[in-house]
């Protein structure tokens, strides 16, 4: 087996450390611009590097990209969904790539449903621990006296060679949580990844193979994805599930955003080699760029409204299962329109986007790799009509 074991910071801390909350947080947080200009100056280089370099992952540590949802006890923020999506919204502008890493910084929401006295473990050494997983198909593991034994092999595991943990999912005979998935928790430098993510879009973000040989984890570090938090708060009640979806989601809102801005850039100068006008002098591209614009912002616009609304839920601590349908509905919806933007913003470049160097051609199959997810395509569309029509919906859905 070909591999490297990869991993950040050790979890071996004491578990009695804590971390103070930071007083420039808010400071770090908007201190974004600096490090978009040097994504925007490198993401050439993060798809044939099949990953996002550390310098990045650690720009991303320092403005608080993955203490973003960390509970304000472990040192962390407690940011509402919203702004985390638009933080991750503006990365992806620059890179779709580095925006679908920074979106794993939502696995401070997954973690929370860790026992407390894990959790202070996890935090030990301060807020900014980086989440990678990859969770199907459930591989089995059986039962031992230090907790379970874990082998097997993961894909799609995005951003595993920066990661802190690496979370797998497991199955166990007569699971007390039944049919919902099980994800063991371990520390990176416990895993191999097989480096193999060679796709045509979201080519930076390392979604490598994952392989884990004889592993103990003990039980008080696996969760129950979707499962209740342990911790207590409005971001807590937020359902995770649905909160993935969209952190993935809200990559593909960025990526169409710089999509249509590049080719209002060229419009004004660039002219056709057979002698036709100027992109903005043609009828077609004037029309196709409107209907762009106000697809983006349609569908962004139902994004956030939905995340307001189930948020305004989790304030009161009534979040509801046709609110949740809802986010979910517009997380796909935004995924896919967001792709759509992208085909017609790449189609009115005509040979501009062919090049494989192209931003275009870029933005093109990156956004349609982001509506290919599990979690945003055409299935999901379906458990959201279900919902809609007052049928059955399928598991895991909403």
């Amino acid at each position: 087996m070909v591999g490297t074991r990869r991993g950040g910071r050790s979890m071996n801390a004491s578990p009695e450390k804590q971390c103070p909350v930071s007083h420039t947080a808010a400071a770090t947080w908007d201190n974004l611009s600096p490090l978009l200009v040097e994504i925007r100056a490198r993401r050439n280089e993060f798809g044939p590097a099949q990953e996002i370099p550390k310098e990045i992952i650690d720009g991303f540590r320092r403005i608080g990209i993955y203490r973003a949802m960390v509970a304000k006890r472990f040192g962390g923020e407690e940011r509402t969904p919203a702004e985390f999506c638009r933080q991750i919204e503006r990365i992806s502008e620059a890179d779709g790539s580095a925006g679908w890493v920074a979106s794993f910084g939502d696995g401070a929401r997954y973690l929370a449903a860790l026992p407390d006295d894990t959790l202070r473990k996890v935090y030990a050494n301060g807020p900014d621990v980086v989440l990678a997983g990859a969770l199907f198909p459930l591989q089995p593991a059986r039962r031992c006296a230090g907790g379970f034994v874990v082998n097997g092999v993961w894909p799609f595991a995005s951003g595993s060679p920066g990661a802190d943990l690496i979370g797998v999912g497991i199955k166990l005979e007569d699971d007390p949580a039944g049919d919902l998935p099980r994800v063991a928790v371990i520390p990176a430098e416990k895993v191999t990844i097989r480096p193999n993510w060679d796709v045509i879009g979201l080519r930076g973000t390392g979604s490598h193979d994952v392989v884990v040989s004889d592993v103990i984890v003990p039980e008080q570090w696996t969760l129950i994805r979707g499962g209740p938090a342990t911790l207590d708060g409005p971001i807590y009640r937020y359902p995770s599930v649905a909160f993935a979806a969209q952190a993935h989601a809200v990559v593909g809102i960025g990526i169409a955003r710089a999509a249509i801005d590049e080719v209002i850039a060229m419009a004004g100068s660039r002219a056709s080699i057979t002698g036709a006008p100027v992109m903005a002098e043609r009828g077609y591209v004037q029309l196709e760029i409107a209907k762009a614009e106000s697809m983006l912002r349609s569908a962004r616009s139902f994004f956030y409204e939905a995340t307001e609304e189930l948020w305004k839920q989790a304030l009161t601590g009534g979040v509801n299962l046709s609110t949740t349908m809802q986010v979910r509905l517009a997380a796909t919806n935004a995924a896919r329109q967001g792709a759509e933007v992208c085909r017609i913003s790449s189609g009115l470049a005509g040979t501009e986007a062919l090049y494989t160097s192209s931003n275009l051609a870029r933005a093109m199959c990156d956004s349609f790799v982001v509506a290919q997810h599990a979690a945003l395509n055409e299935g999901t569309l379906q458990s959201a009509g279900l919902a809609l029509l007052g049928t059955a919906i399928q598991p895991g859905f909403p």
